[in-house]
């Protein structure tokens, strides 16, 4: 990761904790580190000294070691370093106030260790181990008390309720979907539903139109039937009443 952005995410734990108005250090992201006085500083100028980092980081407390890392060949600095010190309380001071600074035209980060390693040193112990050059840890640990503190009971109920606020976050957002579903579903039917009653109307409208121009050739037809045989009718009274006037003049000429 980059280190400016562990830097920026260091600054917005910080400000989180200001927003809630959590100003106890037992209760901040800091007490997860209670049993560490060791800090990371990266970003530092090449060409500090440990006397210059200990000018710095003193201000804040007792500092009792200071491992600034080098190459093992040139011997030159790598730009970062562990600092331990006397009081643990002195490693939040640190981090809060100069996480984020500029020291020699250079932005610094400054975090918690929680596990320190120490260098290897060049001196063997009896198993043929190389021997640390530090200790693991130089501000006392706190001990773990058989039966709870307040003040741990205060982190403990501090976390649990973060924890039921997130749960019931996520509830409300489950329930908040649920709900949108349900009405895009409620939606979706009644849109069906109304499509179905359209087609259906046009289906009536369609099929009425041809019952309609049904009925109307139906019609047509009949007329025209009625038609044809009362003209048939009209010729033959006609030709009736023409061979009835022949037979009439046939009879009178007889005579």
């Amino acid at each position: 990761m980059n280190p400016l952005t562990n830097v920026r995410n260091i600054g917005k734990l910080n400000d989180q904790d200001l927003q809630n108005g959590i100003f106890d250090h037992n209760l901040t992201w800091h007490s997860q580190y209670k049993d560490s006085a060791f800090i990371f500083i990266g970003g530092l100028p090449y060409d500090l000294t440990e006397g210059d980092v200990l000018a710095v980081f003193s201000q804040y407390g007792e500092i009792v070691n200071i491992n600034l890392v080098r190459d093992k060949k040139t011997g030159k600095f790598k730009g970062y370093g562990f600092l331990c010190y006397e009081d643990q309380r002195s490693t939040i001071l640190a981090v809060d106030n100069f996480n984020g600074i500029k020291l020699g035209g250079r932005t610094i980060r400054v975090d918690h260790v929680g596990e320190y390693r120490p260098p290897k040193g060049d001196e063997k112990d009896e198993s043929g181990k190389y021997k640390d050059k530090v200790e693991v840890s130089c501000a006392p640990r706190t001990p773990s008390p058989c039966t709870p503190s307040p003040k741990n009971n205060l982190v403990d109920e501090f976390k649990k309720s973060k924890k039921k606020k997130k749960k019931k976050e996520k509830k409300s957002k489950k329930d908040k979907k649920s709900d949108k579903t349900k009405h895009e579903r409620k939606g979706s039917l009644q849109k069906y539903k109304e499509g179905e009653q359209k087609e259906e109307k046009r289906r009536f409208e369609k099929s009425s139109e041809l019952i309609t121009s049904k009925n109307q050739s139906f019609e047509a037809k009949d007329r025209y039937r009625h038609h044809k045989s009362s003209r048939s009718r009209s010729r033959s009274r006609d030709r009736d009443r023409g061979k009835h006037s022949t037979r009439n003049l046939r009879s009178r000429s007889r005579s």
